[in-house]
């Protein structure tokens, strides 16, 4: 139960860090926003998880792996935050991810798709385009927004599979920190033309307190809190965690923000949640599952 719990509390911190990220965009460029969430991050994971030995010929790819799920996914998640709401990008990016996870590695025929899975991508695609439909009809800014989660969403799963023979010589936690310094890199280097635009000595404490606690708990703390929920329980049973997120981010959203989505994109999300699902279900012993996407795959670097 008190692992339970805690996975509960992980979940929390991640649906939190859509609205408090939100918040961040407000009072600095989307790039300078996400490289002091990261950049705080990375700091916290190098202090709790120090730096793990990585191997020479293995650094090239953590790297890569940091360009595509910590630069490519949290560019594009900050930029989809400056356009839309952050109720749209806790619920399209928790439950797209995991769909095109799954729909490229059958594409490409890495995994075997059952019929539940083909149901449920059928489901899930369809959910996503009543979500779209269920935009608000002046929001043409949302729209753009809610394309750029989705793009977030192909780049973490991107991360995931690509990340799969890497991890089948190396621990989650060495892989995510070095890919988390690496991206934190790139962050810089995209965020250094805004810093100068930066009214640095406007900023207020609640600023700094809001980068500190998206820096230090769903950046940082959540993974080290999940890497224990997953010795304890097992990835499966963690990883189905993640259909919480959703709850939390848009809880938050209305509840900091005062945003809400609609009835339509409501039903949109009830769709890919259920989708989401059925793709994402614990395969029957003695199948294998290289779709799935728990931290013995990748933790998320993203949430």
């Amino acid at each position: 139960m008190r692992i339970r719990l805690l996975l509960v509390l992980v979940m929390a911190l991640w649906g939190s860090a859509f609205a408090s990220s939100k918040l961040a965009v407000h009072e600095v460029p989307h790039a300078v926003a996400g490289f002091l969430r990261f950049l705080i991050g990375t700091i916290v994971l190098l202090i709790v998880l120090r730096a793990p030995r990585l191997p020479v010929a293995d650094a090239a790819r953590a790297a890569g792996l940091g360009l595509i799920g910590v630069f490519g996914y949290n560019f594009l998640f900050f930029l989809g935050l400056s356009l839309a709401p952050a109720a749209d990008g806790s619920v399209i990016v928790p439950m797209a991810a995991p769909i095109f996870t799954v729909a490229v590695t059958a594409l490409f025929g890495r995994t075997r798709l059952p019929l539940i899975r083909m149901v449920g991508l059928t489901v899930a695609i369809a959910g996503a385009g009543v979500f779209f439909l269920g935009i608000p009809a002046s929001g043409s800014h949302r729209l753009l927004g809610d394309l750029v989660f989705l793009a977030a969403a192909a780049c973490w799963a991107s991360y995931t599979i690509f990340g799969a023979p890497l991890l089948s010589r190396l621990s989650a936690p060495t892989v995510t920190v070095y890919a988390t310094a690496a991206g934190t890199l790139a962050l810089g280097f995209a965020a250094a033309p805004d810093l100068s635009d930066v009214a640095w000595s406007e900023l207020d404490f609640e600023f700094w307190l809001n980068q500190a606690y998206l820096g230090m708990l769903p950046t940082a703390l959540a993974y080290v809190l999940y890497y224990q929920a997953v010795r304890q329980v097992g990835a499966a049973t963690a990883s189905a965690a993640i259909f919480l997120v959703p709850a939390f981010g848009l809880s938050c959203a209305w509840m900091l923000l005062g945003e809400s989505i609609s009835a339509v994109q409501g039903l949109g999300a009830a769709l890919m949640f259920i989708g989401a699902w059925l793709n994402t279900r614990t395969p029957e012993a003695g199948q294998a599952d290289s779709t799935h996407t728990g931290p013995d795959r990748l933790v998320p670097a993203d949430r």
